[in-house]
């Protein structure tokens, strides 16, 4: 594990992320960042994924025909972190790509 362990008076051990660095979503066929959900949805639905709406309300979810996977987002953008980026590329293999910045 990265990052520097400190261990306090209670006997427990806290992990200290050290130049943890930002991620982001790449759609790998034109190189681009994605930037927020409207361009996100307008490549997941190229790919064959449509919205889901019967689900939890703050989620943002995507579902596919052809499979039983379901991709489920934070309803806000600022929250999508590398978790959520992670489901998209494992779903989506060799379209996406998490890079760090």
């Amino acid at each position: 594990m990265s990052g520097v362990w400190v261990f306090k008076n209670n006997g427990v051990f806290e992990g200290k992320h050290v130049g943890s660095r930002k991620k982001v979503l790449v759609y790998l066929p034109t190189g681009e960042v994605v930037s927020s959900y409207h361009f996100l949805e307008q490549l997941l639905t190229g790919l064959g994924w449509e919205r889901y709406y019967g689900g939890d309300p703050d989620l943002f979810q995507f579902h596919k025909h052809s499979s039983i996977d379901l991709i489920s987002l934070p309803r806000e953008f600022s929250k999508f972190n590398s978790v959520y980026m992670y489901d998209v590329v494992i779903k989506n293999p060799n379209i996406f790509h998490v890079k760090d910045i």
